[in-house]
């Protein structure tokens, strides 16, 4: 088994449960973290017998760009999908992080995980 990450994936989305949000959007962050069985890519060097990067990425954007309320349904859509369309994928876990949520004070982020 091993670990691949895809870190630091920006999105500028319409999540959150203010009116204001669905308007004008907030930047969000999605950092992946997938376990896979590398034995065979070890041999081989090829892109099939691996977790190919893009198609997470593609599955994070899909995901991440439809609109909800809650980051938590975000990130659990996000990991679903990885789960489900990704052939390899044994386990995953999404971080969801939000950059200047509106809650009344001075905070850079808040954030939730997912693990499936």
């Amino acid at each position: 088994m091993g670990i691949i990450k895809v870190n630091n994936i920006r999105l500028h989305a319409n999540h959150g449960c203010m009116e204001e949000e669905a308007k004008i959007g907030g930047d969000y962050v999605v950092n992946v973290r997938l376990t896979t069985d590398m034995r065979r890519s070890f041999e081989t060097d090829a892109l099939e017998d691996t977790v190919d990067y893009v198609a997470v990425h593609d599955v994070v954007y899909r995901e991440g760009m439809k609109r909800s309320k809650l980051i938590e349904h975000v990130a659990f859509r996000i990991a679903e999908g990885i789960k489900s369309e990704i052939e390899g994928v044994h386990e995953v876990t999404v971080e969801l992080i939000k950059i200047a949520p509106p809650i009344g004070g001075d905070v850079e982020s808040v954030a939730v995980e997912v693990t499936r």
